[in-house]
């Protein structure tokens, strides 16, 4: 018996998804179990309520599994015949279920077959089901001729049987029959899931490029389905490559095709490429329609145009609960935390039942505008709703607290919460204490953190920079070499921006970008006006020991910082500029950009991991309160 026992596939799932309907129908069923369960080779629980006296068939198995591969035919007839002829097998599908279930995971072809040959003498020869588990148990133990016979000859076919073949093949090397599979499987009118694109993009990765081609040749729902594994796949730029294609070859997208490539294009930020496809989707008189205008408006707000995703959200032909979530989302990311209540509000009164994600969003929205009252209000309003907290529910609370400076009401919400805290809620604690300096607290936090997830490297990064901006350099040092000593990286940071369809990428100091002179010289000027009109760069968000000058040199050149010097080179006045930043935007950065936002007269957009900051006229939307 193999002691290393595969884990579970996504077909193995689907199948386990089937079985278990299949297994509720019969649970009532006093019948006995297989003998075959019983053996050593499979049991992985027992009864000894469930034996039964059938060691013959047990030693016909048990030789079959000892003797030598040229007998195995011989036995194979034999031993079917003995449990046929002695009546150990009692006809129920559920064993029959669990039997070929346990083949699969132990890998065992041959007595797979003793039961796929007892199963073609039943009466449940037929059953979908069960007809699916044997196909996927010969993928499985790599015999993939026995599952295509199988597949031929099964008189009725799911999306699990197409799946389960698709993925044998593609897992056992023989990729051009996956993908061959593929187009046969659309004509019958199957909708594939995430589990068949996962092994068809597999194996378009094993095969030529052109393969790719003759998936999606002369076939538009070939082109939707393709671009939607991709979507799903988190492969954008091969979804929005794919839909160029199938416009060039004059295939029309479904609304499904629209929705997937607006949730890429909402993922990587590309404003510029999503308003071109809603430009084309308008041409063709497409509507929007609830699952399609929901994703388009997600995509302006997370691509930072919020106006956009509010005339979107007016112009829903039909507003159900995800149209609301996703408004009320985009406000709160975007800082508007009174628009965000107002329409939450509004919500409420046409009728509309909030949900966690409802709740989730306005709890946000509170936090990031320091509503301390209308938040600690609505989430006591969840009750009334019937609406359980979840653990994010209670971390975006104790970000609230924390934001506000209330630590002492931060600590005791989370030691009288009826879940135990977890890395993210203690997280949400100390990022806090990073913002308000809490030299007290934020270690406490940070070693509550340390013990849930000593992997991270966002809370030591957090807990260094407490100690540096206050001071404690010999604290900070022993972080950092804490850091070392387990492997731990910081993430480095950088900024981007996208400007006539390349992403241009910046990181602090940056000497490699072909540019990089006109950049600083573009910089140097504007700091120069900046300062004219009241700037002064705070060099405490530089948490290095070195003296006054270097700290300030150093501050002049953060990634964003680059980024906006660049963008102000290459865009045209007057042209709103949109910047992206992995990590939270520092504070001297965000300084510097009110004062440019009015020098230059322009909307600065910048998106760090936490919010949007809308940059006009010498202020910003968050109104410093981030």
């Amino acid at each position: 018996m193999r002691k290393n026992v595969q884990r579970f596939s996504s077909i193995d799932a689907l199948l386990l998804s089937q079985n278990a309907t299949l297994i509720t129908s019969y649970s009532s069923s006093t019948r006995p179990l297989f003998p075959i369960l019983l053996s050593p080779l499979f049991r992985t629980s027992s009864s000894a309520s469930t034996a039964t006296a059938t060691t013959t068939t047990l030693s016909q198995i048990s030789k079959i599994n000892n003797n030598e591969e040229k007998k195995e035919e011989e036995h194979l007839d034999s031993s079917s015949g003995c449990l046929i002829q002695e009546k150990a097998l009692e006809p129920d599908p559920t064993l029959y279920a669990k039997l070929l279930n346990n083949c699969t995971k132990f890998k065992k072809l041959l007595e797979g077959r003793i039961v796929h040959a007892h199963l073609l003498r039943s009466q449940f020869t037929r059953y979908l089901v069960i007809q699916n588990t044997i196909l996927n148990m010969y993928a499985k133990c790599g015999s993939m001729d026995d599952a295509r016979k199988v597949f031929n000859e099964m008189p009725d076919r799911d999306m699990v049987t197409w799946t389960a073949l698709i993925t044998g093949y593609s897992q056992n090397d023989r990729p051009h029959d996956a993908l061959a599979l593929f187009p046969q499987m659309l004509q019958f009118g199957l909708e594939p899931n995430q589990f068949t694109f996962s092994s068809l993009l597999k194996a378009a990765g094993a095969v030529p490029s052109e393969m790719e081609g003759r998936l999606v040749s002369k076939n538009d729902v070939s082109y939707n389905a393709l671009i939607a594994g991709h979507a799903r796949m988190d492969e954008g730029e091969h979804a929005v490559r794919l839909f160029c294609k199938m416009q060039r070859e004059d295939f029309r997208p479904t609304h499904f095709t629209y929705s997937s490539v607006f949730t890429v294009c909402a993922s990587i930020g590309a404003l510029e490429q999503g308003k071109g496809i809603h430009a084309h989707m308008m041409k063709l008189g497409e509507q929007l329609i609830a699952f399609v205008g929901n994703t388009l408006l997600d995509m302006y707000a997370k691509s930072g145009s919020i106006e956009d995703a509010k005339k979107v959200f007016d112009r829903l032909l039909k507003r159900d609960v995800v149209s609301w979530n996703s408004m009320l989302n985009a406000c709160a990311q975007h800082g508007l935390g009174k628009e965000t209540v107002e329409r939450f509000e509004q919500m409420l009164r046409v009728g509309i039942e909030p949900n966690a994600i409802t709740f989730l969003c306005v709890l946000t929205a509170c936090s990031h505008a320091g509503l301390l009252d209308k938040g600690q209000y609505y989430f006591e309003l969840m009750k009334k709703y019937k609406v359980e907290p979840e653990v994010s529910h209670y971390v975006t609370i104790v970000d609230m607290l924390g934001r506000a400076g209330q630590f002492d009401r931060a600590e005791r919400f989370i030691n009288n919460m009826p879940i135990e805290p977890n890395a993210a809620v203690w997280g949400a604690l100390l990022g806090s204490c990073r913002m308000h300096k809490n030299l007290e607290l934020g270690p406490y936090a940070a070693e509550r953190v340390f013990e849930l997830d000593p992997h991270d490297s966002g809370p030591h990064v957090l807990l260094y920079n407490i100690y540096a901006s206050g001071g404690r350099w010999s604290d900070a040092a022993k972080v950092r070499k804490m850091m070392k000593e387990n492997g731990v990286k910081k993430e480095p940071a950088c900024s981007w921006v996208e400007i006539e369809n390349a992403v241009h990428v910046f990181v602090a100091n940056d000497d490699a970008h072909p540019q990089k002179e006109e950049i600083c010289k573009k910089w140097e000027e504007i700091c120069v006006k900046i300062k004219e009109i009241g700037y002064v760069p705070d060099t405490s968000h530089v948490l290095l020991f070195v003296d006054e000058q270097e700290r300030e040199t150093k501050l002049q050149y953060h990634s964003e910082k680059l980024a906006l010097a660049f963008s102000l080179l290459k865009t045209p006045p007057g042209s709103n500029i949109r910047i992206k930043k992995n990590i939270r935007v520092c504070g001297d950065c965000h300084s510097a950009f009110k004062f440019v936002s009015k020098v230059v007269q322009r909307e600065i957009t910048l998106r760090d991991t936490n919010r949007f900051h809308h940059f006009r006229d010498g202020s910003c939307s968050c109104g410093d309160y981030w």
